[in-house]
């Protein structure tokens, strides 16, 4: 199983970046699929699920700005994060699972986002 993710980068406040995280060797479009983040000096943090079905779970800290979407067909989780602030520098993981489960289950190496002016 590998997840990769792509997109990270430096933003200005109120800008938007896309994440792209692409699995390989495991049942994707049967999965739920979580997004999640790790800041300087802090520990992971849940962000978004989006289940199978397209079923949706934001963070109350990202709803409004953030929207998780998956393409089956290519294997591909996105999330669209705009209006970011610099309190959203972190390190971007997705991870296979839900809000119950992804910390037990594999993750990809993460995409740095900075939020900086």
């Amino acid at each position: 199983v590998q997840l990769v993710e792509s997109g990270g980068g430096l933003v200005q406040p109120g800008g938007s970046l896309r994440l792209s995280c692409v699995v390989s060797g495991f049942a994707f479009s049967s999965s739920p699929m979580t997004c999640a983040r790790q800041a300087p000096g802090k520990g992971l943090e849940w962000v978004s699920t989006i289940y199978s079905d397209g079923t949706q779970y934001y963070a109350d800290s990202m709803k409004g700005r953030f929207t998780i979407s998956r393409d089956n067909a290519k294997n591909t989780m996105y999330a669209q994060m705009n209006n970011l602030k610099p309190e959203d520098t972190a390190v971007y993981y997705c991870a296979l699972g839900n809000y119950a489960t992804w910390r037990r289950g594999t993750r990809g190496q993460g995409t740095q986002v900075t939020v900086s002016s």
